[in-house]
């Protein structure tokens, strides 16, 4: 479903823990790392497709979480054309997102990236907020630029930062690979996103 544009609704998702880390997921098979997200099928709405996707890439459901925010208008991106199937080409040109902030209200044992047959990460940890951009592969990293900086406004306090604030330091990363694929670190060179398929949601419109 691709918009008079050609560009495919989608959502993202920014899944906050109680220290205000997110969720990073690594893509199956590949060592790279990202947010979950997904396109929004005929009907549905942004806020019903953003659950439906975080229980067929995260395992979680609307009980597991609250919605904090949601970014107000689309983000969008171009994908490269060598990346879109030649069938595609001239029709599809990427994704516009609506993002969403929420608060995991479950525990992380909760999760599980094998609730489909065709799960998207095969591991994940809790990074930082501000995710490394060189991690994200190039033409994504505008739009995950925005909407960090669009939600950050809306992060709930939390005392253990305050703590550190307090003490003039910076707290260390919490950092802990959950799943059968320890990849390396989201902080290294080597952990660029892969596309998200633009060739599949090319041929989903």
């Amino acid at each position: 479903m691709l918009d008079r544009e050609g560009f495919r609704p989608n959502v993202g998702i920014i899944l906050l823990n109680h220290r205000n880390e997110v969720f990073w997921g690594k893509r199956i098979r590949t060592h790279s790392w990202q947010f979950p997200q997904g396109g929004i099928k005929h009907g549905e709405t942004p806020e019903q497709a953003m659950f439906r996707e975080l229980h067929e890439e995260v395992g979680l459901r609307s009980e597991h979480v609250r919605i904090i925010a949601r970014t107000r208008d689309w983000l969008r991106y171009e994908v490269p054309e060598h990346y879109i199937r030649r069938d595609a080409r001239g029709h599809y040109r990427g994704q516009k997102q609506i993002w969403f902030l929420l608060q995991l209200m479950g525990r992380d044992s909760d999760m599980n990236l094998r609730a489909t047959d065709h799960p998207e990460f095969d591991a994940w940890r809790w990074n930082d907020y501000w995710v490394p951009l060189e991690a994200v592969i190039e033409f994504k990293r505008g739009v995950y630029q925005m909407a960090l900086t669009e939600l950050a406004r809306f992060l709930p306090r939390t005392s253990h930062h305050n703590r550190y604030l307090r003490a003039g330091m910076r707290p260390q990363q919490h950092r802990h690979d959950h799943g059968p694929g320890r990849g390396p670190s989201a902080n290294d060179d080597s952990a660029t996103e892969a596309p998200q398929d633009p060739g599949k949601d090319a041929a989903e419109h």
